[in-house]
């Protein structure tokens, strides 16, 4: 990998101080990643101690150690070594265009460069390099390398290039090895096609696998997947095989989207690599597996859960990031609109009753009881959460971790719960007809329980619990509410337009009119529709993302009606009717999203991608 003094393209080096840019070309890549605020000087001492360590056996390069102690991302290494240097950065897909960069080669220009080379074309492959001759400047040869700060490749570079100036230029580590599989193609390198014979037949033996694991190009590979993650707040990395190529896509604001193909033969060393950190078995391949890490990447402590599934190409590996620390946990942070949050509020404020929150897996519901948890947390209530994992640590509340392969299951656990006096009980998850029988009792005894559940829509979690097993006026006397929720993007205005009224389709136009004429208080302002500018990818015009909710609140009249165990449409429809004075009016998902989308706050392509055409009711 670019050995750090080698490829990175640095987040817009040129919004950086002034002052640092004047003496950039004067500091010490260390002392210049403190000096931008990219790595902390603690850091930097580590890496050095290090490095002296490492000076007679293996000289390494402070970037490549910073990178591997996770303090650093690849792409804000490299974009610091552009402004030290003055060479210009690789354009890649993934990054925001520089001004000092340059576009990536055509197979053509690379054939074009070995055309006029005087050294062997397998010399290039030997140091991991790739040099290339662009059509529209033929007096310049570029050359991109793992190590671009190693004075006699430049040497070597200028005699087999006679007569043209040669340009140094900065890669990603992942770049310069895509470059290189063309680079190898071109030259029908035979060498390494026995190599890569030789691999296939070994790969099956574990101590192989483990040894291409521990190959520094895989771990900066592996370690560089992850920080550019972390930098574009990706929630997942999703790696795939394919008959040819594998692929790396990042979940960014729920929407997967493609970062890196790589040959098909990197695979096994990359899989076995995420599968060693995490701690599972490298030589199991025919099982799914499932492990976790904690590690520290871009500077950010993460708990890693990683997930295996074995298909027809090799196995799909899932990697959930999950930060140990969040920066706010408040119910005002959700996007909850005036009158779900007063809702909310009032029921963190009662001494008992069972509250639900449901939603599919990624939609922000440990995010939102974490947040009520934060609302309640007055350091005068016990708290204690039953949880599978344990996703964020906050002070003040006891969290438990459940452990099922010991037992220790969420039923068993909150019977020991009970004995320790808790206010506030938090439940992970109701998964079975025995979590749900003492998540009820609890209620009924005294306690305010929190709890997630996996339906559709709010009115769909009294059906569900009917089928675990729990009798109805268990169910009507316990539950105050249910909230079903979902996540939308955020619309960017500066990459959007607001829309006019006439512009809006009849189905939302009319479902507008039904909206203000039953929550005239949400649409006291005038519209504020926006739509991404015409032309622009979704990825662009939005970023980051909040919470539609559909709050469901147990009145009298929906009592009655999970006595006589009526539908979820039915108990939907008695909650659209039923205006009660101590609940907010139901409305859908849909419904709630279209509230926001009002506002400006979200497109509605984006509400009907997330809650559907039409109403859940």
């Amino acid at each position: 990998m670019p050995s750090f003094t080698s490829a990175l393209i640095l987040p817009t080096p040129n919004s950086a101080p002034n002052a640092v840019l004047n003496t950039a070309s004067t500091l010490l890549l260390g002392e210049l990643l403190v000096a931008l605020a990219k790595v902390s000087e603690a850091d930097v001492q580590k890496a050095l101690g290090i490095q002296r360590d490492l000076a007679m056996s293996n000289p390494t390069r402070i970037g490549a150690l910073l990178l591997r102690l996770g303090a650093v991302s690849e792409e804000v290494c490299l974009g610091a070594l552009s402004m030290q240097t003055g060479m210009p950065l690789l354009a890649s897909s993934a990054i925001e265009s520089e001004k000092n960069t340059v576009e990536p080669p055509e197979a053509a220009a690379v054939e074009a460069a070995l055309a006029v080379c005087s050294l062997p074309a397998g010399y290039f492959s030997t140091v991991n390099a790739v040099p290339w001759l662009m059509a529209d400047n033929q007096s310049t040869v570029y050359l991109m390398a793992a190590d671009v700060m190693d004075a006699s490749l430049a040497e070597q570079a200028a005699e087999a290039f006679s007569g043209y100036a040669v340009q140094l230029v900065l890669a990603r580590a992942q770049d310069i090895e895509h470059f290189g599989g063309i680079l190898t193609h071109l030259t029908a390198h035979l060498a390494a096609q026995k190599r890569g014979g030789a691999s296939n037949a070994n790969s099956s033996s574990a101590l192989y696998l483990r040894e291409m694991a521990e190959e520094a190009p895989i771990i900066e590979l592996v370690n560089n997947v992850l920080a550019q993650a972390v930098d574009e707040g990706a929630s997942d990395v999703h790696i795939e095989p394919a008959e040819r190529n594998f692929e790396v896509r990042y979940r960014i604001d729920g929407v997967l989207q493609t970062r890196m193909q790589r040959p098909r033969d990197r695979f096994e060393a990359v899989a076995s690599r995420v599968k060693l950190i995490a701690g599972l078995d490298i030589a199991e391949r025919r099982l799914p597996q499932d492990g976790r890490v904690t590690t520290r990447v871009s500077g950010m402590a993460l708990d890693i859960r990683v997930s295996t599934l074995p298909g027809v190409h090799g196995e799909s590996i899932v990697m959930r990031l999950l930060p140990k620390e969040r920066g706010d946990l408040s119910l005002d942070s959700l996007g909850l609109e005036p009158d779900h949050l007063q809702s909310l509020r009032s029921l963190l404020q009662q001494p008992n009753g069972l509250v639900l929150v449901t939603g599919p897996t990624g939609s922000g519901k440990s995010t939102t009881l974490y947040s009520a948890l934060a609302q309640a947390n007055d350091r005068r209530l016990k708290i204690v959460t039953v949880e599978d994992p344990v996703e964020y640590r906050m002070s003040g509340v006891t969290q438990i971790q459940t452990h099922a392969e010991i037992g220790y299951t969420f039923a068993r656990a909150l019977r020991s719960i009970l004995r320790h006096d808790p206010d506030v009980i938090m439940i992970g998850e109701i998964r079975d007809r025995e979590t749900a029988e003492i998540a009820i009792q609890s209620a009924l005894t005294g306690h305010l329980v929190l709890a997630t559940l996996h339906t559709n829509d709010a009115p769909s979690a009294f059906t569900r619990m009917l089928e675990m097993g729990i009798e109805p006026f268990l169910l009507a006397t316990s539950v105050r509410a249910v909230m079903a929720q979902r996540l939308v993007r955020k619309i960017l205005p500066a990459k959007s337009a607001e829309m006019a009224e006439d512009a809006l389709n009849t189905g939302v136009s009319e479902a507008f009119t039904e909206l203000k004429n039953r929550f005239p208080a949400s649409f006291s302002q005038p519209s504020k529709v926006r739509a991404p500018n015409a032309g622009m990818a979704d990825a662009v015009a939005y970023k980051g993302r909040m919470g539609i909710y559909e709050l469901l609140t147990v009145t009298p009249a929906v009592q009655d009606a999970i006595l006589h165990q009526a539908s979820a449409v039915e108990i939907a429809r008695i909650a659209r009717s039923d205006v009660h004075a101590n609940s907010t009016p139901y409305r859908t998902l849909r419904e709630d999203g279209l509230i926001k989308a009002w506002h400006g706050k979200t497109g509605i392509d984006e509400v009907l991608r997330v809650a559907g055409e039409a109403g859940e009711a």
